[in-house]
């Protein structure tokens, strides 16, 4: 049962009748009425940890995280799979009262116990330490796969700088003889064996799936995505090595880059012949996909992957802000801002799929079959290379794909550094650049199996498996420690030591019941209804599934192990020792003292 403790709990920050609440690193301290004109001790900030320059560098950084790949592919997508403009109304409510108070409570929690993924738990409730572990172990295995996606679009940003577009037409070497260019030739005939000179670019020359028989025979490693793949994670090494006071200056250009491409691709799209069947397609309400569960079960996945709470990120970022920063606010314009782009980017891909659809004189949704990477490196690049100044869109188009996947590897990776240093300080505090040379050189290693011809397959197998069902139950336990054994009140005195007001009855509802519903929901109807897994012509063999739900496992059983390792050493009785495991281990002032001096205000 949630915790609904009337007094202020141990270790809180409120200071009852001051409106701007603060707290003492002395247990004993009286504290001063406010009515007496003397000197007030408030907190401030050291330079014992690291502090982001500018609001913007930290806002930056969580809209970089939050809009990613997804956003462009994933979201339009979903949109018209579940009733074109009805299907607003379940996402948009899902965002109210599920993901948008998650997102809150992170940043949060991040701000207020200014530390990482692992060591936050002593200060919340030291029996779900294991969540920390099973979040750096969750973002291990998004690093093996998400920065080779990242390497595809290089290799196709490195193919773009050509007056002709490679994959315009079928006289390359790597084209069969099912290849079939439909652009500006009359009377083609598109069968079901058919491949587009874009389809084939994407699998016979970027992937080499070809040379693949399945998981069983992935093949060699293409040396030239390693090479793709080496450059990302230098950028990476070099953007993250010397912590917020670098990643927080490279974000002005990779999270800010994206949005001005998508505004220039915006009114290409729109210029172009066909583009309203797209938008009609997009957007034309299905009223009587409402009532199909499934739907509702999309639009909780779809606002929980987009906004990213449970991934850790959340509360690495926000753990380098000023105690007082209105996290609140923070919450509200970067849930909006992802929320807006993912529906911008609705438009971006649709007006390029009515154009296909006007030149292919097909309807729109034969030409949107395609979903995940393939709508980004078939589909819109087929779209672009035949239009006017092909090279510069297609240019501008993986540039913003590069940009967009950086911030979200900068975030995640970001989540395991600063969870680890502040879990090993006295070890590993002055060695942050070591650390994060031997983090890259594991993703990188990692990340080989990818590479491969058959490395498309393995990636496929890693998003469905490696994230999926294991983040949202963490995401689920994260709500219920924090919310019920850490007790909603505690934590709403928390949020008002740092904002002056507590939180409304609105979110503490959210917090204790409808979002942690909202996520047994998702994992609920992802396990009864988990549809086969395929990619291309490939179905994945029953064993590789059973190796799916190992790897996801993998990363969730360390929460249940950590518990059972905590019962077991913990001294005393039974009752003892759940009592010392559920009750957070040090006072905040005791928490805060390496990060505060006392100052006096007249």
């Amino acid at each position: 049962m949630p915790q609904q403790d009337s007094a202020v709990m141990a270790g809180s920050l409120t200071h009852h009748g001051n409106p701007n609440p603060g707290y003492t690193a002395n247990n004993n301290a009286v504290p001063v009425p406010v009515q007496v004109p003397v000197p007030v001790p408030v907190p401030t900030q050291t330079n014992s940890r690291d502090k982001w320059s500018k609001k913007m560098d930290f806002l930056l950084s969580v809209i970089g995280f939050a809009v990613d790949l997804g956003n462009v592919w994933r979201f339009p997508y979903v949109c018209y799979q579940n009733g074109g403009g009805a299907f607003l109304i379940p996402y948009i409510l899902m965002a109210i009262f599920g993901g948008v108070p998650l997102f809150y409570m992170e940043l949060a929690l991040g701000q207020f116990h200014r530390t990482g993924a692992i060591s936050i738990w002593k200060h919340i409730c030291p029996i779900f330490k294991g969540i920390g572990y099973a979040i750096c172990i969750i973002a291990l295995y998004v690093s093996f796969y998400y920065n080779t996606i990242i390497a595809w679009a290089l290799f196709y940003f490195y193919s773009s700088f050509s007056s002709i577009l490679p994959w315009t037409n079928c006289d390359n070497v790597w084209n069969t003889p099912d290849c079939t260019n439909y652009f500006g030739i009359d009377n083609v005939t598109w069968t079901n064996a058919s491949r587009s000179p874009a389809e084939e670019f994407y699998t016979r020359n970027v992937l080499e799936i070809h040379k693949s028989s399945g998981l069983k025979n992935v093949g060699g490693v293409r040396w030239q995505l390693v090479l793709c793949l080496f450059l990302i994670f230098t950028i990476v090494y070099f953007s993250l090595w010397k912590g917020v006071k670098t990643s927080g200056k490279v974000v002005w250009v990779t999270a800010t880059l994206p949005y001005i491409v998508l505004f220039i691709l915006l009114i290409r799209g729109a210029t172009l012949p066909g583009a309203w069947r797209g938008v009609v397609f997009y957007l034309k309400p299905q009223w009587g996909k409402l009532l199909d569960t499934s739907v509702w079960v999309d639009a909780a996945a779809q606002i929980f992957f987009s906004l990213g709470p449970g991934f850790g990120v959340l509360l690495a970022l926000s753990s380098y802000n000023p105690f007082t920063n209105n996290c609140y606010r923070d919450a509200i314009v970067t849930s909006l801002v992802n929320c807006l782009t993912s529906f911008v980017s609705g438009f971006v891909i649709f007006t390029v799929l009515g154009y296909m659809a006007e030149m292919r004189q097909v309807e729109v949704e034969e030409v949107a079959r395609d979903k995940g990477p393939s709508l980004l490196f078939i589909t819109y690049p087929e779209a672009i290379a035949n239009m006017m100044g092909s090279t510069f869109f297609a240019i501008i188009f993986f540039t913003m794909m590069i940009t967009l996947g950086l911030d979200s590897t900068f975030g995640g990776l970001e989540a395991i550094i600063t969870a680890v240093l502040d879990e090993y300080p006295d070890l590993l505090s002055h060695r942050r650049e070591l650390f994060v040379l031997g983090l890259v050189i594991v993703c990188f290693l990692g990340s080989l199996s990818t590479l491969t011809n058959g490395g498309a397959y393995v990636v496929k197998l890693l998003e469905e498996f490696g994230v999926g069902s294991s983040i949202i139950a963490v995401g689920f336990l994260e709500a219920i420690a924090v919310s019920w054994f850490y007790g909603i009140n505690r934590f709403s005195n928390d949020v008002k030591a740092m904002l002056g007001k507590a939180p409304g009855l609105f979110w503490r509802v959210c917090w204790v019941a409808i979002s942690p519903a909202f996520l047994a929901y998702i994992i609920v109807s992802s396990l009864l209804k988990a549809p086969p897994l395929t990619l291309f012509d490939y179905k994945y063999p029953d064993w590789s599934i059973t190796v799916g739900y190992i790897v996801g496992f993998s990363s969730f059983m360390w929460i249940p192990i950590y518990m059972v390792y905590k019962l077991v050493w913990t001294p005393g009785s039974l009752k003892q020792r759940l009592a010392v495991c559920l009750r957070p281990e040090r006072t905040i002032p005791d928490i805060h003292s390496d990060n505060l001096t006392m100052v006096t205000v007249p």
